[in-house]
């Protein structure tokens, strides 16, 4: 029985990803007119929700890990299924984000609801990268070590955290960014690249405790937290870019 318990831990991890399927669905875009007649947008109001269960899917996906280690219940039952989750939760979840994203960025203009649905189509090019870049980390058994490619719950977090800057901006230009759709178009282009590439990412796996085998990843880890405490929610797209950086900067240690 304790050789399930990562398995529920994982499945859990896949209901938190449908959960946020289900927020960014709830209550569509509302327009409507200022008193100076301005057409004004609103965001979906659930679609916040949608960041916290991806970020809670994030949180069991790394304990599923974990608690399987602890059990010594790895298999590879657990891979395929871990990974399957992770399509949902870190693809198509956050697919949907950026589906309802590029909805608002058109209709902010001028008979932008009448826009075609092929407009709207490359947010599932996230959905479908992460689904072939999980494709080929099952198959591949040198990523112990390393990835190769961003990790899909990274890029799953970068688009949660949208929904978050927005209802807590009081930045319109940071308001202007995201609902600019050739920015939305490029996010969607950069992390769909990244995921398929062969860039080497560090796995943040501790074998030891120690600062000259972990250097890397402490770095990251307290600058993350830096930047967490000062920018809040406008750190995650930093942390996500110091990541690629670090990896990049010290890819043949992360690679020993």
């Amino acid at each position: 029985m304790k050789k399930q318990i990562p398995n529920l831990f994982t499945l859990l991890n896949l209901v938190f990803g449908c959960l946020a399927i289900v927020a960014v669905l709830q209550k569509g875009i509302v327009l409507h007119e200022d008193a100076d007649g301005n057409q004004l947008i609103e965001i979906p109001e659930k679609i916040y929700l949608a960041s916290i269960f991806i970020g809670l899917a994030a949180l069991v996906d790394f304990l599923d890990g974990f608690v399987a280690r602890l059990f010594n219940a790895t298999s590879e039952m657990g891979k395929q299924l871990d990974s399957l989750a992770d399509v949902v939760s870190f693809g198509v979840a956050p697919s949907m984000i950026l589906f309802q994203f590029l909805r608002m960025s058109f209709a902010s203009e001028e008979n932008g609801m009448e826009i075609s649905a092929l407009f709207l189509l490359p947010a599932f090019f996230v959905a479908a990268a992460a689904a072939y870049r999980l494709a080929k980390f099952n198959l591949d058994i040198s990523q112990e070590k390393v990835f190769k490619g961003m990790p899909t719950p990274a890029v799953g977090l970068l688009i949660a955290s949208f929904p978050m800057m927005y209802w807590h901006a009081d930045n319109s230009i940071l308001m202007q960014i995201l609902f600019n759709k050739w920015f939305l178009y490029f996010v969607i282009l950069f992390v769909s690249w990244i995921m398929l590439s062969d860039i080497s990412m560090m796995a943040l796996k501790f074998k030891s405790f120690g600062w000259k085998d972990n250097f890397p990843k402490m770095i990251l880890l307290i600058f993350s937290l830096l930047l967490i405490i000062i920018l809040k929610w406008m750190s995650i797209p930093f942390i996500f870019i110091l990541y690629i950086v670090l990896s990049i900067i010290f890819r043949k240690q992360i690679a020993s």
